[in-house]
């Protein structure tokens, strides 16, 4: 073979392998826009590299494919007693498509302040990732034990969950906390949700949903900061990625305790038995936002680098899950997209889907959760055109 010949077949390839990244690399080398306080710049499709008629496309098929969940129909036979408030009524769905930062297409009320279930253990993930940056936390694989003594880790068994057990949903952790019990037996305590006794696993080698024992999770953080879990968030996180001040982590009626002479009231990771994390999908934009850039907004440091890519690393464990954050690393969840995308979910479904591939975040209060997919296919079809 000639050197000519050699050197041709070299430089196609190479053409051909950076045709094939250049989506990505286009997208991310984009300086992403960091909404101040209160404001948000929108952007016309075009601008952002977005086709016009085929987001508007995706806008009216997230239209069509609303959520049906009721409170008052769906939400005891579903979870069983609850503990904690729910709202009468709710909004119709409503989202948010950004791309490099500004607000490409947006629809329904993006203001209604609405629970959004589970994608409160993303934000508890979170929370955690302040514990470990302020030292309170010296290391994930520590038993939490070495850190709480109210006796919720005192059994032979408990004394071996870690907090990394908690992220990933294989704590095992047996017991009652705010009168549900860890096992889910029962169906008026659980509902629909109950589960059949089952020998309990070594912790950190068995994968289980939880909430239970998720709420565990929230109380040791608690007794970790020595204050409240929204008070935290707050001042760590929403605050200084602008955020309304009109959300709220609601507790439940019996998750007040004790700590440092204070009454403080704990808070759940969802909204299966009420309460929960009520927040609207702008400031769940802004979220996202900062996740996508890794921890930073506007150049400021928020949550670790670190961290976050620790948190969207698959457990060993149970479905493609990392740090309380659902990912796409085998393509299971949402075929249609990128294996680096992943998602904060919630019943509803309310999703904060963030895709760094092509520099997007999507919110979704109140949909079908089996048309994800198709809308995330109708996104990036605006994105490449295909």
């Amino acid at each position: 073979m000639s050197r000519s010949l050699f050197d041709r077949r070299s430089f196609f390839a190479l053409a051909l392998l950076l045709a094939a990244i250049a989506p990505s690399l286009s997208a991310r080398s984009v300086p992403s826009y960091f909404p101040p306080r209160g404001k948000w710049e929108r952007k016309q499709p075009a601008a952002a590299g977005m086709d016009a008629a085929k987001l508007k496309q995706a806008v009216e098929y997230a239209g069509a494919n609303g959520s049906d969940w009721d409170f008052a129909r769906d939400q005891i036979r579903t979870f069983g007693v609850p503990l904690g408030p729910l709202p009468k009524h709710r909004a119709a769905t409503n989202g948010i498509i950004l791309r490099h930062g500004y607000v490409v297409a947006e629809f329904g009320d993006t203001k209604a302040n609405d629970p959004v279930y589970s994608v409160a253990k993303s934000f508890l993930s979170t929370v955690c990732s302040v514990a470990v940056a302020k030292g309170l936390i010296k290391d994930v694989n520590d038993p939490v034990a070495k850190y709480i003594q109210d006796g919720g880790y005192d059994s032979a068994h408990n004394a071996k969950v870690s907090w990394k057990h908690h992220l990933q949903q294989t704590s095992e952790w047996e017991g009652t906390l705010w009168s549900k019990n860890a096992d889910f037996v029962g169906a008026e305590a659980f509902g629909r949700g109950e589960r059949k006794p089952r020998a309990i696993q070594e912790p950190g080698s068995f994968y289980e949903y939880n909430d239970v024992r998720i709420n565990r999770f929230s109380l040791s953080l608690l007794r970790l900061f020595g204050r409240g879990l929204p008070e935290v968030l707050k001042t760590e996180i929403m605050d200084p990625i602008g955020a309304s001040a009109d959300w709220r982590w609601v507790p439940y009626s019996n998750s007040t305790i004790e700590t440092g002479g204070r009454k403080v009231q704990s808070v759940s990771g969802g909204t299966r038995w009420g309460g929960g994390l009520w927040i609207n999908s702008e400031d769940l934009a802004r979220f996202g936002l900062m996740i996508l850039n890794e921890g930073k907004w506007d150049g400021r440091p928020v949550v670790s680098s670190k961290w976050l890519k620790d948190a969207v690393a698959p457990g060993a464990h149970g479905p493609d899950y990392g740090y309380l954050w659902w990912l796409n690393t085998k393509k299971e969840h949402w075929p249609s997209a990128p294996t680096s995308s992943f998602a904060a979910l919630g019943n509803g479904s309310n999703t904060i889907w963030i895709d760094p591939q092509h520099d997007i975040v999507f919110v979704w209060h109140w949909h079908k959760g089996e048309a994800m997919d198709g809308m995330i296919q109708r996104i990036l079809a605006a994105v490449t055109g295909d």
